[in-house]
């Protein structure tokens, strides 16, 4: 697996690098994805930084290899700040607050990973 990895030059483009990353079963490309003391939460699981984040991806690809791509819609900007959102299979969405960094590429400062629709 490559060392050198493309980053994110836009908010939206993170949802496609998560994809691309997570079925190929690479954890550090998707730690790369997140600021150093991001957030992440999925479910009851609450992981902070980068230790934490690397955890949990290496839990959830130990358990899963197959990662539909998400539809991904527009993303709210706010200057550096942009909120990025993904439907997942089933009506689930992801939502996430992606900063803008110093070099022009976005990183993921809190990810909520999977928000269920309410049931009927």
């Amino acid at each position: 697996m490559s060392e050198t990895r493309e980053p994110a030059r836009a908010p939206e483009a993170l949802a496609t690098l998560f994809n691309q990353r997570a079925n190929a079963g690479d954890v550090e490309g998707l730690v790369a994805l997140y600021e150093p003391d991001a957030i992440l939460a999925a479910g009851r699981v609450v992981a902070t930084g980068h230790d934490e984040i690397r955890s949990f991806y290496t839990d959830l690809l130990a358990r899963k290899s197959d990662f539909p791509a998400p539809e991904t819609l527009p993303p709210l900007r706010n200057g550096s700040l942009a909120m990025t959102f993904a439907r997942l299979p089933r009506g689930a969405f992801s939502v996430e607050v992606a900063r803008e960094q110093a070099d022009g590429t976005w990183l993921w400062a809190i990810d909520q990973l999977k928000l269920a629709p309410p049931k009927d």
